[in-house]
């Protein structure tokens, strides 16, 4: 979305009046809960699903061209204990990863870092099991970190970027801070900070929520 100039001077004082004690700003971020889920390679499509497949699309998510599929999948750690009916989200991408919680890891015995998503390397071993074939990754299973995805015009207009870090405080049912969580700025994204269902449960929070972001 492009703002004129005086559109985004608008932006910046609305938020500018809304800063309280220490930075804060009330209310501003809405909340996106991430269940486990899979992102696929088009070769990883083939073996899972067979030649020439291509993955269905539900419907679309908050990010624009993200979607989740109609696929599903199991997940197998080095436990042989299997996660079934984990969502394949789309589109396909250049590697494939599996996102889960620490919930899920422990059922899996497996020990996935904290990472942003697409930074595999030496990430957890994961054996993704299809309709018509197996792919065993050597890595590429994490735990998501705590991030908010913005466009360059709220990027601005909160005075962050690409790759800052900030708190962010749930004022749920159990009111909690989280420390540390990524900004991720890009022309196409919109507003909304991504937790997963361990940290949405804890704080007592569901999808729509508002987050109180607290600057560094």
């Amino acid at each position: 979305m492009k703002y004129t100039e005086s559109e985004l001077k608008a932006l910046v004082n609305k938020v500018i009046e809304s800063v309280r004690d220490g930075g804060k700003t009330e209310g501003d971020i809405p909340v996106g809960i991430s269940n486990r889920h899979i992102h696929l390679t088009s070769e990883d499509v083939e073996t899972l699903f067979g030649k020439g497949y291509r993955l269905t699309k539900l419907k679309d998510l908050s990010q624009p061209g993200q979607y989740a599929c109609r696929e599903q999948l199991t997940i197998v750690g080095p436990s042989m204990r299997a996660i079934e009916g984990v969502r394949v989200l789309g589109p396909e991408r250049k590697k494939s990863q599996v996102e889960i919680s620490r919930t899920d890891s422990y059922l899996l015995k497996v020990k996935p870092p904290v990472r942003e998503s697409g930074d595999l390397e030496g990430s957890s071993p994961i054996t993704i099991i299809g309709p018509k074939g197996i792919v065993m990754l050597d890595e590429g299973c994490i735990i998501a970190n705590r991030h908010i995805h913005m466009s360059e015009d709220e990027g601005r207009a909160f005075g962050l970027h690409d790759c800052d870090y900030v708190d962010v405080e749930l004022s749920g049912e159990r009111r909690s801070l989280f420390y540390d969580v990524q900004v991720r700025v890009h022309k196409d994204f919109r507003l909304e900070m991504h937790i997963d269902t361990d940290d949405a449960n804890a704080a007592g929070v569901s999808n729509g929520f508002k987050a109180r972001l607290i600057k560094r």
